[in-house]
């Protein structure tokens, strides 16, 4: 098993890639295992989480790749619905749920509450299953004091 401490330096952009697929979760922490599509197994030990992207490891076989796998989202379009973006993003704020903004989509992890939410509010969502790159990072349902 190779143990990675950090992100290579640099990588052949030509160079066959071998994917290590992840999820989100485990990819937002700092010691994890993982197993590459060709079946090396790695050991991450890590000073700061790695990205969705990022090369690790080179050998003859290829430079490794962390690949964040798809997870189920739910995605609002904002250009049908573009007087009610402020309202759905102090919506979801309220919650405390992270968000991604692609272009006029906001995507958000597909949760109960959500689901009900929009529901309730009558927005229009499509359920779906996308690699989920929050704003920001860090964590779901952080709470904060007023």
């Amino acid at each position: 098993m190779q143990i990675i401490t950090q992100a290579l330096a640099s990588s052949d952009p030509g160079q066959l890639q071998v994917r290590i697929p992840v999820d989100r979760l485990t990819l937002a922490k700092r010691r994890w295992r993982g197993v590459a599509e060709d079946g090396v197994e790695f050991g991450f030990d890590l000073e700061k989480p790695l990205a969705d992207g990022t090369a690790i490891f080179a050998s003859a076989a290829g430079v490794y790749v962390i690949a964040q796998k798809y997870e189920p989202v739910l995605e609002v379009s904002l250009a049908a619905q573009a007087p009610v973006a402020a309202k759905l993003g102090w919506l979801i704020g309220n919650l405390h749920f992270q968000i991604e903004i692609t272009g006029d989509v906001v995507r958000v992890a597909d949760d109960p509450a959500l689901r009900q939410l929009f529901e309730r509010e009558t927005l229009a969502f499509t359920a779906c299953k996308r690699v989920f790159h929050p704003v920001g990072g860090g964590h779901s349902h952080g709470h904060h004091h007023h």
